[in-house]
């Protein structure tokens, strides 16, 4: 069943992410995606994620599709003008590729190539306008496309715990106008903040996935909530996090596997999944370069 049939089944849908290495060995990226087979709807694969150089996400999403995967391409605007947007998603089509979920990207001020030229010609709106426009046969110019016109299922994010929220939501309403059909949030770590968000925004007729970044330690957590826009880890989970890593600590200085931890990090993942639940349509799971625990958060989240 794609990601299309998926949605629009109206399921519970589960989607994951996996990002391209910095380098040609695509073992790691496949065996993730591998764990992923046949409890996950659609793998994103990140665009040069925070920046920073790696395997192209549309090379990665072939690869996928190859082994018969459900691959959701990232396409940020940071990189490439209005015409290698374009190009790239009617090459996507060509290669198979369907799902396309659309970003603006992050500055490249924050990646490892400082000195690179941002782009940002179209940020998500524009481009989910320019897919769209593809989609019913013209390009941004107005030029007319040659034969078939492609048929993407067009995706976009959301931030549910930004502060204000308001500007979120104004702009959720431009992207589903714009074409998007399915939309994947930043972290939930703050259910009821969440639930308020779902309320102020049930007008809108398109799914919304809740993002599920997993927890590595006390110290991500707290960074998290200094750092990243519209993240708020609530003091109990850091405790919680902090508290295992303390026991790893001293299992460790007595010659003792550890493993709290990600005992930790999954029952947390798992609580808020099943809690998330009733208020939206499906989860997207960020597991952060820890992609062999999915299943096992899958599993306790009763998915």
């Amino acid at each position: 069943m794609s990601l299309r049939e998926a949605i629009e089944s109206g399921k519970f849908v589960v989607t994951c992410e996996v990002a391209p290495p910095k380098g040609v060995n695509m073992e790691h990226v496949t065996a993730e995606a591998e764990l992923l087979r046949g409890r996950v709807d659609g793998i994103n694969v990140t665009d040069l994620q925070a920046a920073c150089m790696r395997v192209s996400s549309l090379a990665t999403c072939v690869l996928l599709k190859q082994m018969e995967l459900e691959p959701i391409l990232q396409m940020v605007c940071r990189d490439r003008n209005r015409l290698a947007l374009q190009s790239e998603l009617l090459s996507a089509y060509a290669l198979g590729i369907r799902n396309v979920l659309c970003l603006t990207g992050d500055h490249v001020v924050l990646g490892d190539h400082v000195e690179a030229k941002p782009v940002f010609d179209l940020d998500s709106v524009s481009l989910l306008q320019a897919a769209q426009g593809l989609m019913e046969g013209h390009d941004l110019a107005g030029n007319e496309l040659e034969g078939e016109p492609p048929d993407l299922f067009l995706g976009a994010i959301v931030t549910p715990g930004a502060d204000p929220i308001e500007p979120q939501i104004y702009k959720l309403h431009n992207k589903v106008r714009a074409g998007a059909r399915f939309i994947q949030t930043q972290a939930v770590y703050d259910i009821d903040t969440f639930a308020r968000f779902a309320e102020r925004v049930s007008d809108i007729e398109v799914p919304i996935l809740a993002g599920i970044v997993l927890l590595k330690s006390a110290g991500m957590a707290r960074y998290m909530n200094a750092n990243v826009a519209g993240v708020n880890v609530p003091e109990p989970l850091i405790k919680e996090m902090a508290e295992a890593g303390r026991k790893d600590k001293a299992a460790k200085a007595e010659g003792k596997k550890g493993g709290n931890v990600v005992k930790a990090s999954i029952d947390i993942a798992a609580r808020l999944i099943r809690e998330l639940k009733p208020l939206c349509q499906g989860v997207h799971i960020m597991p952060l370069g820890w992609g062999h625990h999915v299943p096992a958060v899958l599993e306790a989240g009763e998915l």
